[in-house]
């Protein structure tokens, strides 16, 4: 559908309307989380793009926190799952019970049944209850017994993972890491912040309770407003090339690069950084993409998507490299 710069106007006013409660939430989570701010935003663009996310960072970044806190702020049903080596798939998604009262089965629906899901240090479970969990994640549905269930709106999975300890962990599989929106990577708080971190959990101050700032049919109004957000032919170009430059580096003056990349993007990979930049643009009060928007985004939604070759590790070039490279090099529209 075509739109016209009056359509854009339009929907420009019902985003700024609409996205209020952004700023709310923002507020709220800044109470007892200090800095973080991608991460937040990270955690929103997934939240108003129907997308997963993945946050990877050492203990003690506030990953579980933040997650915690999100699903105070929006007044909606939140499970935490931790993920352990003898977890069984029927601790995700539910199992049949025998009732011997009314002496038939009876449906015991599992944690997966909320509308946001903390699955903590998701690489410590077997691959059964991975599989369990992102099956979940990409249909939307779960089948327990011969009955289908249809799993809740909104629904988002937040996993977090630890990537210093190998010992006792499972990783997840290329395939099964692509059915994430966003790969986030938590980094260390500036100087500033971890020392007003270390006043406020030094002094024993009570932090204050998040409060429920944002409704479920707010998210829900939020979500079809992205969708409509104006994404120009040269803005899809533009996505289409960056990802295409992770498949044939050569096509697009990245020869070097050829023999350090093993696979590139799937169209998933197109698909959700298109999505992504639509939430982005939405987060800034906007109606339509801008090619910042992709940029902003594109590493979040790549780093887990592409291959890397043993060359390059042997060269010791790490995939945010190959990004910023091809950043560099695609033509900006």
């Amino acid at each position: 559908m075509v739109q016209t710069s009056e359509d854009i106007r339009l929907l420009n006013e019902k985003i700024k309307h609409a996205s209020g409660f952004v700023t709310r939430i923002n507020d709220e989570l800044g109470k007892v989380i200090v800095g973080q701010q991608v991460m937040i935003e990270r955690l929103l663009i997934g939240l108003l793009s129907n997308g997963h996310v993945l946050l990877e960072g050492v203990p003690g970044l506030a990953k579980t926190l933040a997650i915690k806190s999100l699903a105070q702020a929006v007044h909606a049903d939140f499970s935490r799952i931790q993920f352990t080596p003898d977890l069984l798939p029927a601790d995700v998604v539910g199992t049949m019970t025998y009732n011997m009262a009314k002496n038939e089965f009876m449906v015991r629906k599992g944690p997966i049944f909320s509308n946001f899901i903390l699955a903590d240090e998701i690489n410590r479970a077997p691959a059964k209850v991975q599989s369990a969990l992102l099956e979940a994640m990409q249909e939307r549905q779960v089948t327990i017994g011969e009955t289908s269930y249809k799993l809740v709106e909104p629904f988002l999975v937040l996993a977090t993972q630890n990537p210093i300890e190998q010992e006792g962990t499972y990783p997840l599989p290329e395939a099964q890491v692509d059915r994430f929106m966003l790969k986030v990577v938590v980094d260390y708080p500036s100087k500033q912040e971890e020392q007003l971190i270390i006043r406020q959990n030094t002094l024993g101050l009570n932090f204050p309770p998040i409060n429920s700032v944002a409704s479920t049919s707010e998210i829900m109004t939020a979500k079809e407003l992205v969708r409509q957000v104006y994404l120009d032919e040269k803005v899809e170009n533009y996505i289409l090339d960056i990802v295409f430059a992770t498949r044939f580096p050569d096509q697009y003056n990245l020869q070097k690069l050829k023999p350090l990349i093993g696979f590139g993007g799937s169209p998933r990979a197109s698909i959700n950084l298109a999505l992504a930049a639509k939430a982005y643009a939405f987060l800034n009060n906007r109606a339509y993409v801008i090619p910042e928007d992709v940029r902003g985004i594109s590493k979040d939604v790549l780093r887990h998507r592409i291959g890397l070759t043993y060359e390059a590790e042997a060269e010791n070039v790490g995939v945010e490299q190959i990004i910023n490279e091809i950043l560099r090099v695609v033509n900006v529209p």
